[in-house]
């Protein structure tokens, strides 16, 4: 007896300590990981992490996964996962630059990669929601393999090249301003976070998302269509994969079949290190654009340290365990506080 009453009161406390740091990890959590990104890309790099030439280029380098993870981020508000991004990425960008080859419209290869995206993010939408799937998983595993599959079918496995300047301009273009010569892909970056931190605060339907991310049945009971939510959830997400595929075609004036393998994987990291949870219901657009910072800032460290690409990939793994780690941790906190 008297072991068990000495422990108590120890466990209390630590629960309480717990719990009064969670908030604190929530909001500047993700401001110290950018800080010692920076400190780091200093400290070894500091003849050239610090130039104009190299920051200038981040924007370019982390666009396409940007758009992707505020994509992903909508869906794992609803406690969902959508692992086909990378290969609709790579379809829209293969659709686009083959169309372009074979003489499309030169003004309708813009909305075609987004429309591409929105109609796997539809049919991922409907698949879990009116085939009554288990889990996301299963149906956006599926979408995975055969938008990837349909890629190679419609470019026939083949890089396609030289693509037309309203292509390349959205992804390798700059708007002067001054001086200065802003990237294009910033300010589509820009605008696509403005317009979904405007959607997801302030919209009803942004509201819902977020409520049913948090407890589903009594989103249900509320009177929220949970499914045609789900739907727009995925729809959104495709039109950033397609999107994304967009941006990386006009960067690279090309599209090539292996485009964006394991893209998904850097879109989810950024999202939960930027505090979002796997639970959904939380996390910021903010939030997640401070992840795809970090994410972004230690590819730049990593390469610029000429570190192997192999060493890379183990790296952004680790980063992505501790990431949900510290997701279970937040939610093991709030429960103890309830």
């Amino acid at each position: 007896m008297t072991t068990t009453t000495s422990e108590a009161p120890m466990t209390a406390r630590e629960r309480s300590l717990r719990v009064r740091l969670i908030p604190y990890i929530d909001r500047f959590g993700i401001l110290f990981l950018v800080l010692v990104m920076l400190l780091i890309g200093t400290i070894t790099q500091p003849d050239v992490f610090l130039t104009w030439r190299n920051l200038s280029n981040l924007p370019g380098q982390n666009a396409a996964n940007a758009v992707l993870a505020i994509g992903m981020f909508v869906v794992i508000l609803t406690a969902g996962i959508d692992l086909s991004v990378g290969s609709v990425l790579a379809l829209a960008m293969m659709t686009t630059a083959v169309l372009a080859r074979d003489g499309f419209p030169p003004l309708l290869l813009v909305p075609l990669p987004i429309l591409i995206g929105m109609t796997v993010g539809l049919i991922n939408g409907l698949g879990l929601t009116k085939l009554h799937l288990p889990h996301p998983f299963i149906v956006t595993l599926g979408t995975l393999n055969i938008a990837r599959g349909v890629g190679n079918l419609v470019s026939g496995g083949v890089p396609v090249s030289g693509l037309p300047e309203i292509v390349r301009f959205w992804g390798a273009g700059s708007i002067p301003i001054g001086d200065v010569q802003i990237p294009v892909s910033l300010v589509i970056v820009a605008l696509v976070y403005v317009g979904f931190f405007v959607f997801l605060q302030y919209t009803r339907t942004g509201r819902h998302i977020y409520a049913i991310g948090g407890n589903p049945q009594a989103a249900r009971v509320s009177g929220i269509n949970v499914d045609r939510t789900l739907i727009l959830a995925y729809v959104l997400c495709g039109a950033m994969a397609g999107l994304a595929g967009l941006l990386v075609a006009g960067r690279t004036n090309s599209g090539f079949p292996n485009a964006g393998i394991g893209a998904e994987l850097d879109a989810i990291s950024a999202v939960i290190i930027g505090g979002a949870s796997f639970f959904g219901g939380r996390g910021s657009v903010l939030g997640v654009l401070a992840g795809v910072l970090v994410i972004g800032l230690l590819r730049n460290i990593l390469n610029l340290n000429n570190v192997q690409v192999f060493w890379q990939q183990v790296l952004i793994g680790v980063v992505i365990i501790l990431a949900v780690s510290l997701d279970v941790i937040r939610r093991r906190a709030g429960s103890a506080g309830e």
